[in-house]
């Protein structure tokens, strides 16, 4: 199953947009997030951890990367334990869309939904 969460706020598609490809920028719209490693562009093949609260760790893996379209993907977790995650950026009338589609059921999705919608209007605030 595959849940979208998304928000749209005034900052432009690039700005969210590159806020959304550059590791070391996603503490700053995603607070849960402390550190990610490796930093800069994410580029797909890149594996990593994503650093959360107090000690907690997850690796993840780059799957996909399309700035024509404003979209990438990535693995989190370990082997077949863990999510994909889809997102993109779109430019429209009432402002930026960002946006994040989960594939996990719809009660899991439920618990993560305020945390990543929180996060989310922070990446296309102004």
């Amino acid at each position: 199953m595959v849940t979208r969460i998304s928000a749209t706020g005034p900052a432009p598609a690039s700005t969210a947009w590159s806020r959304y490809v550059t590791r070391e920028a996603w503490p700053t719209w995603a607070p849960h997030i402390r550190r990610v490693r490796p930093e800069g562009e994410i580029r797909p093949g890149d594996r990593g951890v994503v650093l959360g609260p107090l000690v907690s760790f997850v690796p993840y893996t780059i799957l996909e990367r399309d700035d024509a379209l404003r979209r990438w993907s990535w693995w989190v977790g370990v082997g077949p334990v863990g999510v994909r995650l889809d997102h993109g950026v779109d430019e429209g009338p009432e402002g930026t869309t960002a946006w994040a589609d989960v594939h996990l059921p719809a009660p899991v999705v439920a618990i993560y939904r305020p945390l990543a919608g929180s996060a989310l209007r922070r990446l296309v605030g102004g």
